[in-house]
């Protein structure tokens, strides 16, 4: 995964802590994303990507 897809920690900019469930979902998206690079980097199409 690439550093800026990688939540920081800490910080003044952190007002208060993020629950679980919200650092789960941007951990997906990032996931996602990174999924979707790959796959378009690899050449592979959406329709071959899926499971049947």
């Amino acid at each position: 995964m690439s550093e800026e897809t990688v939540p920081q920690q800490g910080g003044a900019t952190a007002a208060q802590p993020k629950g679980l469930l919200q650092q789960m979902e941007e951990l997906m998206a990032a996931l996602n994303a990174d999924l979707s690079d790959l796959e378009i980097k690899a050449g592979f199409s959406r329709e071959e990507s899926q499971a049947p």
